[in-house]
């Protein structure tokens, strides 16, 4: 049952709705007040929230996984790299959690009590993997930070510089789950849960909604304390502005606008943006701005690579990526549910969402060497990161880490045509140049539809030889059995006649033998007996076996066949002249088969040979535009010139 008491500063009404509240801070007075069964005590007044682009309020409502929740808390926290907020629910079966909420990405976590011994703060890195309550987790992000204000009801007081050491951890036992380590208090704290999509919480009143509540600081517009250029932050969540006009990058988080990196000098190579800051579009249906663009650099065999990114502001105070490299271009999200790998087997394939990613590159030194506009966090000139690209084109993963921080983010591959029309760019954008690491292959789709066709017809033109074979069988014309004898070798054999009808056709004569380790030669002759045109054919039958030691062997064939073509039609009959073996004078049957000839194969063996000519050259077109690919890569094709032969 909630809990209603007065204010002892101001007397404004304080309504507790969760049990497990013992602190809440008054909205009229700020006062920060602990509670005592029925009476408040005021503990000092709460440090005024920062105005930031979220869209939660105190008093904003959801649904998770079915129960329906409140926001009732909230406190706000700044790190190295800005601000974000925790958000303290409660459920209707009175349950509470937190919802985290930071550059666009929320997380829902609920406190875990774990028997055994959690981790010291220091002894973690990122990207380290270890085992907690039974799962497997790896080390994210590990930051500093300190709490400045906070909202509303909370389970533990607050106040400015309250400290807050944190660690975010990744993975568990489906591999999607996400951890908080909270060194606030000794021991630990460990909170346990998953990213949430925004849509899914099904959120209202929220303050798109609503009269928004007066801003503690407004949209700020300054001079670039380097150049004296006008500049601008719209909002709180951004802590970085980097000056278009030289350069410099400036914290505006600091009411001073101190410099984070200093101005290019006239020496440094000035690049310029292929999106104009400011500039409005659509995305996949979804509404965004360009607010930031930075350029990275990285050096390889001492030649120097550069590629752009350009942040953008989505909707619900999220932010996107535009990466761009010689003209091509990605659609590039932070991914809340990131691959578990371990950093030591970087260069293995990475499983993720039912794909397999191949390793494509490690970019040791990826540094930052140009920066302009808003950046939510504190971006410099010179600050460097290590990148892990794994492509399963036309997607791409990459993993960017430092020393206390690790974030992949998916790519997918876009043509310029649909970033310059996203962007209503008149002049469109430059052709790419080369092949990318993710660009999709451009003959892949033709040589699947090329193999398609050719089975297809491949199959129709069995499905006819088989047809036509069937139809066209040949016909018996005459059957003899002969037995050839060494006595009567000189003598020469004259087979019944028999009638060739229809048009002129060919003839196939077999000869089926009792041959045993020996060998007989037949001349024969296929006679016309009105005109007394003859076709002759010499053939040599023979067929030996035998066992050698223990392996039996044969060589040879015991029956042969030749082929008349084009005989015309008639009365005819086979002349044929034995030659028989002298070392084994034995007896030879034979049965003789004379048939017409069914259908050819000639044909059928040229068309197949035709249609195998496409697949053929649209995969040898694959092959070469996927070699040009890896030649890009940390893993390029081996040639023979890379054998290393002696000349």
């Amino acid at each position: 049952m909630a809990l209603t008491a007065s204010c002892p500063s101001c007397g404004a009404p304080i309504v507790f709705k969760s049990a497990g509240s013992v602190f809440a801070v008054c909205e009229y007075c700020q006062s920060t007040l602990v509670r005592h069964d029925q009476a408040l005590e005021d503990i000092g007044k709460m440090a005024a929230l920062v105005e930031d682009r979220s869209p939660l309020q105190i008093g904003a409502e959801g649904r998770y996984k079915g129960v329906h929740f409140a926001l009732i808390g909230r406190i706000q926290i700044r790190y190295s790299q800005g601000i974000w907020n925790e958000w303290h629910i409660m459920f209707d079966d009175m349950r509470t959690a937190w919802l985290s909420e930071a550059a666009g990405e929320y997380v829902l976590t609920f406190i875990k009590h774990v028997g055994e011994e959690l981790p010291v703060f220091d002894s973690l890195k990122a990207g380290q993997r270890f085992v907690m309550a039974g799962a497997p987790w790896t080390v994210f992000n590990i930051e500093q930070a300190e709490c400045i204000a906070g909202q509303g009801e909370l389970p533990f007081k607050v106040g400015a510089g309250y400290p807050v050491n944190t660690v975010d951890l990744r993975g568990g036992a489906g591999g999607g789950g996400f951890a908080t380590l909270d060194y606030s208090e000794t021991p630990p704290l460990l909170f346990v849960g998953e990213p949430v999509d925004f849509e899914s919480l099904k959120m209202n009143n929220l303050r798109e909604g609503m009269p928004l509540p007066t801003p503690s600081v407004a949209a700020r517009v300054f001079r670039c304390p380097s150049c004296g250029s006008p500049m601008q932050a719209r909002g709180q969540d951004i802590v970085a502005a980097g000056c278009a006009s030289c350069g410099a990058v400036v914290d505006t988080s600091d009411e001073n606008y101190k410099l984070i990196s200093k101005a290019m000098g006239q020496r440094d190579e000035k690049y310029k943006p292929r999106l104009p800051l400011g500039s409005k579009g659509s995305l996949e249906g979804k509404p965004v701005a360009v607010i930031g663009w930075l350029v990275k650099q990285t050096k390889i065999e001492g030649i120097e690579y550069d590629w752009r990114e350009y942040l953008l502001a989505g909707e619900h105070g999220s932010y996107r990526w535009l990466t761009e490299y010689n003209g091509h271009w990605n659609i590039a999200d932070v991914l809340s549910r990131p691959p578990v790998t371990s950093g030591a087997m970087e260069l293995a394939d990475v499983a993720w969402s039912g794909q397999k990613f191949k390793h494509f590159s490690t970019t040791a030194s990826a540094q930052v060497v140009q920066v302009a506009g808003e950046f939510t966090w504190r971006v410099r000139r010179g600050e460097t990161t290590r990148v892990v690209d794994y492509v399963a084109p036309p997607l791409m993963l990459s993993r960017e880490s430092t020393s206390n921080d690790l974030t992949w983010s998916q790519g997918v591959y876009v043509a310029p045509a649909v970033i310059a029309e996203a962007f209503g760019l008149k002049q469109g954008l430059p052709a790419p140049i080369g092949v990318f690491a993710n660009q999709p292959n451009p003959w892949s789709e033709t040589h699947q539809k090329v193999c398609k066709t050719f089975w297809k017809l491949a199959l129709l033109a069995i499905v006819l030889q088989a047809v036509f074979s069937m139809l066209a069988s040949g016909k018996l014309l005459l059957r003899e059995s002969i037995e050839f004898l060494p006595s009567r070798a000189d003598e020469t054999w004259t087979s019944r006649e028999f009638t060739v009808t229809g048009k002129a056709s060919k003839l196939a004569v077999r000869n089926d033998t009792s041959l045993a380790n020996n060998w007989i030669g037949l001349d024969m002759t296929l006679v016309n007996k009105a005109t007394g045109a003859a076709w002759p054919a010499s053939r040599e039958i023979s067929y030996y076996y035998g066992n050698d030691g223990g392996e039996s062997w044969s060589e040879g064939s015991r029956d042969d066949e030749v082929v008349f073509l084009d005989i015309p039609p008639g009365t005819y009959y086979l002349a044929v002249d034995p030659e028989m073996s002298t070392e084994m004078p034995v007896p030879v049957r034979d049965t003789l088969e004379v048939k017409t000839g069914g259908a050819g194969w000639s044909n059928f063996v040229l068309l197949m040979i035709f249609l195998i000519a496409f697949p053929i050259f649209t995969r040898m077109r694959v092959a070469s535009f996927e070699t040009r690919r890896w030649m890009e890569s940390d893993h390029p094709p081996v040639t023979s010139s890379d054998d290393g032969g002696d000349d």
